[in-house]
């Protein structure tokens, strides 16, 4: 069996589109793993979430995904993410708002936990240094946890020693899962932050035993000038080009 996993679409369209694309073109998957943060900062959260209900799929609360139909404040947001934030809320239908409303924090599937962004703290917590990935696999009972929020492709280790390693998960890379626990994210589909603007995502192999990391090339310009159209914030329009 094969799972695509996803995390931060951020209402980014065009590389949702081209995501998926791209995993019908390997072959398909049978379920979707999403991470969160199917909305916020792009120009299409009701086309993104409308897009994603017609997959069979799973997906869990992300902070904007809250943010966006009131459950938590933006008092913690920078002024651009509060700004495309509010503005994503005028555009939900109450079908959206209904799906988004009844997303879980945490989902366990077979030998995985499924959060947004960590697993003591679901909604708010980045995931970025062995420290703190070293304290939250105290939080999870599975082999494995996918994590998003951050919108980087990491991997942290946890061996038998209780030591606690981490490494960057490079673009068509195959990860092995053998005895160590393991915390990996794959990355974010519509607004990477790993200084490569290209989306990414990762499909796991249950037969095989194997997480493969993907980035794949979208029509950045496209999702801009909808962006411009729409006039959020420019900041956001431009970090898309950069991967920042």
């Amino acid at each position: 069996m094969r799972y695509a996993i996803i995390a931060d679409i951020h209402a980014n369209l065009a590389a949702f589109i081209a995501v998926l694309d791209d995993i019908k073109r390997r072959g398909g998957v049978e379920e979707v793993w999403c991470l969160g943060d199917i909305v916020g900062y792009g120009p299409d959260p009701h086309q993104c979430l409308e897009l994603l209900r017609q997959y069979n799929h799973i997906c869990v609360a992300g902070n904007h995904d809250w943010a966006a139909i009131g459950k938590i404040d933006t008092s913690d947001f920078n002024p651009d993410a509060a700004a495309a934030c509010h503005w994503t809320a005028q555009q939900l239908t109450p079908g959206d708002i209904n799906y988004l409303d009844t997303l879980p924090l945490v989902i366990q599937r077979s030998d995985f936990t499924l959060v947004h962004g960590s697993p003591r703290e679901p909604i708010w917590e980045y995931l970025l240094s062995t420290r703190s990935a070293k304290e939250n696999f105290a939080y999870f009972q599975s082999q494995f946890c996918l994590v998003g929020h951050s919108h980087v492709p990491l991997v942290f280790e946890y061996d038998q020693a209780g030591a606690c390693f981490f490494s960057e998960f490079p673009a068509d890379t195959m990860l092995m899962l053998a005895e160590n626990r393991l915390i990996i994210n794959p990355g974010g589909v519509g607004q990477p932050r790993d200084g490569d603007p290209r989306a990414s995502y990762a499909i796991y192999n249950s037969e095989a035993r194997s997480i493969t990391h993907y980035r794949i090339p979208y029509d950045i310009g496209a999702t801009q000038s909808r962006m411009v159209d729409y006039r959020l914030p420019r900041r956001l329009v431009a970090r898309l080009s950069y991967g920042v």
